[in-house]
């Protein structure tokens, strides 16, 4: 007889929106997804890249964190398909070389268009349904470099603690509705945005974050986590 597990919510019909699902973490955390149970809605700005098939328990949009009007249609598209929505996860993200010296602030401009107001509008295109839902989650991705400056892009850092503070944000405001939300910190991950110095072997693996996220939005509303660092390699953090 298979007996319920009382830590986790069942997965079954559950909606979960993936962003960036077609490469990389995103399309990872759908594998898992969809392997766990979920039903799912995913989202890239080339779906037909997307390698889960399309169907009655899936569906693909055309998304594009540029553009203010594409979360909205998303979140109108997923609720008219399923009905429901239980879980977001903003994952899509992109980085760019700004400095204090250099760079072009149309670059800061993009990353934080993508980095921070696109999963602002998400969780905005999703909030109806999550909070109908009693036990709706958010997860973004975010990244180390959000929570400390070590290498790399100013400007990249700098969109990524704005995106920490969105999902601090969003979770004491929406913790009475049961929404629960999580960011997830990765370090260098083994994806086409892996930063020098590092390789398939050093770094945290794809599947490695996709079985944090599918943790954390399996757990129960009274367990939540606020944020997951993820280290490839030791450092202290604050």
């Amino acid at each position: 007889m298979n007996v319920p597990n009382q830590g986790r919510l069942d997965p079954a019909g559950r909606v979960i929106m993936v962003s960036g699902a077609n490469r990389g973490i995103g399309a990872a955390i759908a594998a898992r997804l969809r392997q766990d149970g979920y039903h799912l809605s995913l989202g890239a700005r080339t779906p037909d890249d997307i390698a889960i098939a399309a169907g009655d328990d899936c569906h693909h949009q055309a998304f594009d964190a540029l553009d203010a009007a594409s979360p909205q249609a998303w979140g109108d598209a997923t609720a008219a398909k399923f009905g429901r929505i239980d879980g977001l996860i903003n994952n899509a993200g992109i980085a760019a070389a700004f400095g204090f010296e250099d760079g072009d602030e149309a670059d800061l401009d993009r990353m934080l268009e993508v980095n921070l107001k696109a999963p602002y509008r998400l969780i905005r295109a999703a909030l109806p349904n999550l909070k109908a839902a009693g036990s709706g989650r958010i997860v973004t991705v975010t990244s180390l470099a959000g929570m400390r400056f070590k290498r790399g892009s100013p400007g990249y850092a700098m969109s990524k603690f704005a995106a920490m503070g969105l999902s601090s944000a969003a979770r004491a405001q929406f913790w009475d509705d049961g929404i629960r939300v999580t960011a997830v910190a990765p370090g260098p991950v083994n994806t086409d945005m892996m930063p020098q110095g590092f390789t398939a072997e050093t770094a945290t693996q794809p599947e490695t974050i996709a079985d944090i996220v599918a943790t954390v939005i399996a757990m129960p509303n009274n367990a939540s986590v606020a944020s997951v660092p993820i280290n490839a390699v030791y450092e202290p953090l604050p």
